[in-house]
């Protein structure tokens, strides 16, 4: 169920929002522990190097590693920053932050197996090729392109849908919480956000399945679109959000924090 006990003097964050989940619930030690967990399957080598050789050789995933690490630390941000403001601990969110940990789980070696490939093309190595009894045998064929990309994309799909889901079930909750305006407001933004992760993701599985010879090229650009799409949709985002702000003060009815 929701948190009984909701303080009656929120603490606020910087952006005004009041942090209504002040304490840190077994739900999310347990999401820490498997994100943690996550990261650790991340890590190029679990053996110290032993010569320089193997150093030099375990540093050139550093790049990949870097990378995945980044976009994990931003999955979990979301998650925290979810907690920290509703608070809900109900079945529903129970349910949902479960998919959420399962997907992040799968997602691991896709997003792995994705960077490494890509840093190492663009630093010229050949890594699709292993030489298992000193025969080449190709990584990734040609016909699996697409494939990886509709794996990696379908990933990155579940995680932001996971999140609309969150925040719309936390707009259902709204009365329960007590969001003023302005948190509702920012609330829908975050369902607007994620939506719009979920249509980068979906573009980039239709043009790895449609989009021919180049598909697979096509379908990994995609996610450069999601810089451009999040400047935009902050900026209109933001312009909106002040209106409201300078509306709600005109009239009096302006609560945050």
């Amino acid at each position: 169920m929701i948190r009984s006990l909701i303080m009656q003097t929120h603490s606020a964050g910087k952006d005004g929002f009041r942090l209504r989940g002040t304490d840190v619930s077994r739900l999310e030690a347990l999401s820490d522990a498997v994100f943690g967990f996550a990261i650790t399957l991340l890590v190029v080598s679990l053996e110290v190097p032993q010569t320089a050789t193997e150093l030099f050789n375990v540093m050139r995933g550093f790049v990949a590693f870097a990378a995945c690490f980044a976009l994990l630390f931003l999955v979990w941000w979301h998650q925290h920053r979810f907690f920290r403001r509703y608070g809900l601990n109900d079945g529903v969110t129970t349910v949902l932050n479960g998919v959420l940990l399962f997907v992040v789980l799968f997602f691991v070696y896709p997003l792995k197996f994705v960077f490494g490939l890509v840093v190492a093309m663009a630093t010229g190595e050949r890594p699709w090729l292993i030489q298992p009894g000193g025969g080449d045998v190709p990584v990734l064929q040609n016909g699996q392109w697409p494939m990886l990309m509709v794996v990696f994309s379908a990933g990155y799909i579940a995680v932001f849908a996971v999140f609309a889901l969150l925040h719309l079930h936390a707009l259902r909750c709204r009365e329960t919480l007590e969001l003023t305006e302005v948190e509702v407001f920012d609330t829908v933004g975050n369902v607007r956000e994620s939506a719009l992760n979920v249509s980068v993701g979906v573009l980039s599985i239709l043009l790895a399945l449609f989009g021919g010879m180049l598909g697979p090229m096509l379908a990994g650009c995609a996610y450069w679109l999601i810089g451009p799409v999040m400047w935009i949709n902050g900026m209109v985002a933001g312009r909106a959000r002040n209106r409201l702000v300078s509306r709600l003060a005109a009239d009096g009815r302006l609560a945050l924090g």
